[in-house]
C-alpha cells in the first residue's frame, strides 16, 4: 500500500520561510515525477512545483517562481518544497504527489497523479 505523509507546516508571518516534506512508503518511484499542489479554502487544488525523476528538471507556478524549490531524494524516498519569502496569499493546505507512469518530463495537472498525501496546512499571516 502507498502511503504520502506531508510534515513541516505550520503558522508563520509574511517574509518566513517553512520547509516542507514529503516521505513515500510502500513502493519507490525512482523514474515517476513528483508534485507538490495546495488548496485554498474555496478554491480549486492548483499545481505548485514539479520535479522529474532525475531532478534534472523542475517546473514551477508563475506565483511561486523564485520563492519556492522542490527537491527529491530517491534514496530516501521522498520530496521536499523550500518556500521562501511566503506571502498570505500562500495560505493553503499542501499536498504531495506522485505520478504512476514513466516519463522524463515533470507533471503539472491534478489529474496526471495518482498518489496523494493527506496534506499539511500552512498558515501565513501579513
Amino acid at each position: 500500500q502507498v502511503q504520502l505523509v506531508e510534515s513541516g507546516g505550520g503558522l508563520v508571518q509574511a517574509g518566513d520561510s517553512l520547509r516542507l516534506s514529503c516521505a513515500v512508503s510502500g513502493r519507490t518511484f525512482n523514474y515517476a515525477p513528483m508534485g507538490w499542489f495546495r488548496q485554498a479554502p474555496g478554491k480549486e487544488r492548483e499545481f505548485v512545483a514539479s520535479i522529474n525523476w532525475n531532478s534534472e528538471l523542475t517546473t514551477y507556478a508563475d506565483s511561486v517562481k523564485g520563492r519556492f524549490t522542490i527537491s527529491r531524494d530517491n534514496a530516501k524516498n521522498t520530496v521536499d518544497l523550500q518556500m521562501n519569502s511566503l506571502k498570505p496569499e500562500d495560505t493553503a493546505v499542501y499536498y504531495c504527489a506522485v505520478a504512476n507512469t514513466l516519463t522524463r518530463l515533470t507533471k503539472t495537472s491534478v489529474s496526471d497523479y495518482t498518489y496523494w498525501g493527506q496534506g499539511t496546512l500552512v498558515t501565513v499571516s501579513a
